[in-house]
């Protein structure tokens, strides 16, 4: 049987009455855009507000989070620096803007704890307080402060706030020799200026040494992923009973905002130095005349323990007491290692931070220390008259 190579003589009728009801069919067809336009119009009528959905419940984890936040946040402070300039016009002096940060009130006789670079600038090298500090509390009234004592190797201060004591509430604090890897934190803040903000997180890592300026580093440091961002420095760090048990104040340099790796000085170290600062005012630590390298670049070198130094001081106290450091070739590359110090008066010294919190804390009555060191796979001692002087 043949196949049709042509439609059947039915399909073709169909067709061709299609055909002409095509050639028939008006030309003024609504355009899409006319459609879409209808579509618009007919649903603009009887707008109006949905109704909300019922509340869920609330997570235990979210209840408690809530209560934590609303108990520490009248104890939370926003902190404003103000530095004087030299109008190179004029000759006029301006006060002006340094920084904010963010602070936390420690006691009931309106001390509040702080960073130490949250309130002070740094000119020539040399850190000096702001020249005008003030303190602004969650209910919004600004207050004058005066920072009272500080501590470089810490990088904490101690506000007092002349405001009504009744209006300072301190917060409770923990310990952070008991922390874990893991345990949920929360931090109080006033990032980019957006006072009293809260972000949580967990502890991620503990014990970091961290460099800090001028040649310091600081040992024991939690790390936490909880947002950190400008502002947020001198804020407490608190665990999920309401606890401070750190106070922000760091994140990697390169970044300037929050990369989910951020820094606290734990609440032990703080417990230690800040009644020092009340009861003292600034500490003062006495001058050695030389710098050390970071554990990194110590490692580097393959020195796994003590204060590698790395360069010293023309005259200073320890080029006179013949400290020895790093040596270096035309391309600045090291080619020989130099000291390295083990102990200071017997208290060993795994970092330079804990060199200079020794000096800061132990306040050598005979003006000398005697380090341990290590030279040329030999252990020697270096008697060092100190310099002693104002940070």
């Amino acid at each position: 049987m043949a196949r049709w190579l042509t439609a059947p003589p039915s399909i073709l009728s169909i067709t061709l009455a299609c055909s002409a009801l095509v050639a028939q069919a008006p030309a003024s067809k609504p355009s899409l855009q006319a459609q879409e336009d209808a579509i618009i119009k007919l649903y603009r009528k009887g707008a109006k507000p949905r109704q909300p959905s019922p509340k869920g419940r609330l997570s235990a984890e979210e209840q408690n989070t809530i209560r934590r936040f609303k108990e520490a946040k009248p104890s939370v402070v926003y902190i404003s620096a103000l530095t004087d300039e030299v109008n190179q016009y004029t000759g006029d002096v301006m006060r002006v803007p340094a920084g904010t940060g963010t602070g936390w009130v420690w006691d009931d006789k309106g001390h509040v704890v702080t960073n130490l670079h949250v309130v002070s600038v740094e000119k020539d090298g040399l850190i000096d307080g702001a020249a005008e500090v003030r303190v602004t509390l969650a209910d919004g009234k600004t207050y004058q402060a005066r920072m009272i004592g500080w501590s470089l190797a810490y990088d904490t201060a101690v506000l007092q706030v002349f405001a009504p004591l009744p209006d300072l509430k301190p917060l409770p604090i923990g310990t952070s020799k008991d922390l874990e890897v893991g345990q949920g934190v929360l931090a109080i803040g006033n990032p980019w200026g957006l006072d009293h903000t809260l972000s949580v997180g967990v502890v991620s890592a503990l014990d970091r040494t961290l460099p800090m300026e001028f040649n310091t580093n600081m040992t024991g440091v939690i790390q936490t992923d909880a947002a950190i961002n400008p502002g947020n420095s001198g804020g407490p760090l608190l665990d999920t009973t309401g606890r401070v048990i750190g106070m922000n104040g760091y994140i990697p340099a390169s970044t300037g905002a929050s990369v989910g790796i951020g820094f606290a000085i734990p609440i032990d170290t703080l417990n230690r130095i800040v009644p020092l600062l009340i009861a003292r005012g600034p500490l003062v630590r006495p001058r050695m005349g030389f710098d050390a390298l970071v554990d990194v670049q110590a490692h580097m070198l393959g020195v796994d323990r003590g204060v590698v130094v790395n360069r010293v001081d023309a005259g200073s106290p320890a080029a006179l007491a013949g400290l020895r450091g790093l040596t270096y070739d035309a391309k600045q590359q090291v080619t020989g290692l130099g000291d390295v110090i083990m102990a200071v008066d017997g208290h060993r010294t795994a970092t330079y931070g804990e060199l200079v919190a020794y000096l800061e804390q132990a306040e050598p009555t005979s003006g000398k220390v005697v380090l341990d060191v290590v030279r040329g796979g030999a252990m020697v001692k270096v008697t060092l008259n100190l310099d002693t002087g104002r940070i």
